[in-house]
């Protein structure tokens, strides 16, 4: 009888010997590990997710909400996974953006260092006029804070029974302020003198406003302003934002989910939108993909690009129709209000975040 049994030897278990694969780990019960059998193996896994990808990529370009609808729904297997799907498309993205990533961080530090040129050139010619500049700016900031003030006090005026002289008085005397340590409107004659002498960075920090009692976060701004002003290079910045960036995607895409579970409260789980999103996000990548690659051929003219963007939202109203089940007119005004407060609050938040986190740690 102990004839008839074989133990695994992926999972030790016990099982009869006239099966070829494992019953309960799948693992196949003579495989003897040659070079053949190693590449099999290797190019098995890969066509086995080729398929499941194709089977997956069609349906996503051409049938908006299918495959999260069939997921939800309980088809798991016949489709790659959302999250996998997401990350494979992401990964060719990043991966054919990183082509052109190189020549626009060196056209962004050639504009730059021509602009900062142009700039010195204009300003050193007549340091009356960079004086001149500055002060009618900060005139204009005053007259702005004034006008502010006033206008608060005025609203305000039947609660607080403050005459219009006592109202011009605190006008007045709001506006005489002192202006935040934190400004980097320094003189670069003086920085350039302490650069030239090899003056110490705690030594031009100093010059350029710092004080010993400021929080981390003003010194550490010094810190990267003065790193900036030496090199003149931007490009090590935006180079950090693009690193990032894929970081963001992933807490972008919740957040996207969170909305749509705000518009559609009663509508699944958490977790269904967050599967909706997945497939939405990939489709979008895989739009870049395509439109990254037929631009490496030739340049899309504007007007192309125009109507590739009109296109996602066309796509996002009719996959939310065929997700959530509801009508034409509901789905175009959940979807236009979803991405109007996506585009409008979210990605900008985030570009302001990043581009600050960028500076930061560049």
């Amino acid at each position: 009888m102990s004839e008839l049994l074989e133990t695994c030897k992926n999972c030790e278990k016990v099982f009869y010997s006239a099966y070829k694969f494992c019953p309960h780990c799948g693992q196949q019960t003579k495989d003897k590990l040659t070079v053949g059998v190693l590449f099999a193996n290797t190019i098995q896994n890969y066509f086995a997710f080729d398929a499941r990808f194709f089977k997956s990529f069609f349906p996503l370009l051409f049938k908006p909400g299918f495959l999260a609808r069939k997921f939800v729904e309980g088809k798991r297997l016949m489709y790659l996974h959302p999250a996998q799907m997401y990350l494979f498309v992401t990964v060719v993205f990043f991966f054919l953006f990183s082509f052109i990533q190189t020549k626009q961080i060196e056209n962004f530090d050639k504009q730059l260092a021509k602009n900062l040129d142009e700039n010195s050139s204009i300003l050193s010619g007549n340091s009356q006029l960079k004086d001149s500049l500055l002060l009618m700016e900060i005139k204009r900031e005053d007259s702005i804070a004034k006008a502010e003030i006033r206008n608060a006090l005025q609203q305000t005026k039947g609660f607080t029974k403050l005459s219009d002289k006592a109202i011009d008085s605190i006008t007045h005397n709001a506006s005489n302020k002192t202006y935040s340590n934190f400004d980097f409107s320094f003189d670069e004659k003086v920085i350039d003198s302490l650069i030239a002498i090899n003056a110490s960075d705690q030594e031009i920090y100093k010059s350029m406003g710092m004080e010993e009692d400021d929080n981390w976060f003003s010194k550490r701004m010094y810190s990267q302003a003065l790193k900036f002003y030496k090199s003149k290079r931007g490009g090590s910045i935006l180079k950090a934002f693009f690193d990032t960036f894929p970081i963001a995607m992933f807490f972008l895409l919740p957040i996207f989910a969170f909305i749509l579970k705000l518009f559609y409260w009663k509508r699944g789980l958490y977790a269904h939108h967050l599967v909706f999103s997945f497939y939405f996000f990939s489709f979008l990548f895989a739009t870049f993909n395509i439109t990254l690659g037929v631009n490496f051929v030739f340049k899309l003219p504007a007007w192309v690009n125009f109507f590739i963007s009109l296109s996602t939202f066309i796509y996002l109203v009719l996959a939310l129709k065929q997700f959530y089940k509801q009508g034409k007119f509901m789905s175009l005004l959940k979807g236009g209000l979803v991405t109007f407060l996506f585009l409008s609050f979210v990605i900008p938040a985030t570009v302001v975040i990043l581009g600050l986190f960028s500076f930061l740690f560049y």
